[in-house]
């Protein structure tokens, strides 16, 4: 049974093919058939066709198959986040209001337990919202423009149990909550480092 509404047919379309890539469901590397994805999900080609569109510039999908990151790919990320949480979260420090350490302390809480999904959330939000004491329109929109791609990292950290990462992300908020930016500022480069060298093994191991 197809959605008659085409504005329907394509947010469905968008939001059926990007949470299957978020959960793992359709697999980096996965070639993207149009027709079949169409029959699967009760639509029609043409907003499969402009979901996939869409999900190419948020860089999810890449010549019709789902993103694969390659090992530059994801020393570049690094970069990049290290250059705008490092910065941010001095902001942060100096700066966090106090109903914003306790959304902080909650993500760090929530990313404790749960569903590897709930955890995945929860690590996200804990980033953003350092990423948002930077006070630069320009630099979170560009973080939030990779958002997307954050997520399958972290929740390749999450699914195969990087070492530490609540334990880090813990004594990342002692160190905003303390008001020290530049032990805050250290901890967040040594955390992402982790993330990095995390990633870049698993990536070897199973290219």
């Amino acid at each position: 049974m197809q959605v008659a509404n085409a504005s329907n047919a394509y947010r469905l379309a968008y939001e059926t093919i990007r949470n299957q890539i978020l959960t793992g469901e359709l697999t980096g590397g996965t070639k993207l058939i149009e027709e079949r994805l169409a029959q699967k999900i009760g639509v029609s080609r043409t907003p499969v066709r402009e979901a996939i569109r869409r999900l190419e510039q948020e860089g999810l999908i890449q010549e019709k198959r789902v993103y694969k990151p390659t090992i530059a790919d994801i020393i570049h990320s690094s970069e990049f986040r290290t250059l705008i949480e490092c910065y941010a979260i001095k902001k942060a420090a100096n700066n966090m209001s106090e109903e914003n350490l306790k959304y902080l302390k909650q993500a760090v809480l929530d990313a404790k337990t749960g569903s590897v999904e709930e955890i995945v959330s929860a690590n996200n939000r804990f980033h953003s919202l350092i990423i948002a004491e930077s006070n630069n329109p320009i630099m979170i929109q560009e973080a939030k423009k990779m958002d997307a791609i954050f997520y399958l990292f972290n929740r390749t950290l999450i699914l195969n149990k990087r070492p530490l990462l609540y334990e880090e992300h813990v004594q990342i908020y002692k160190a905003i909550e303390a008001r020290k930016p530049e032990l805050a500022s250290r901890l967040m480069k040594e955390h992402l480092e982790c993330d990095l060298q995390f990633m870049l093994r698993y990536t070897r191991k199973y290219k």
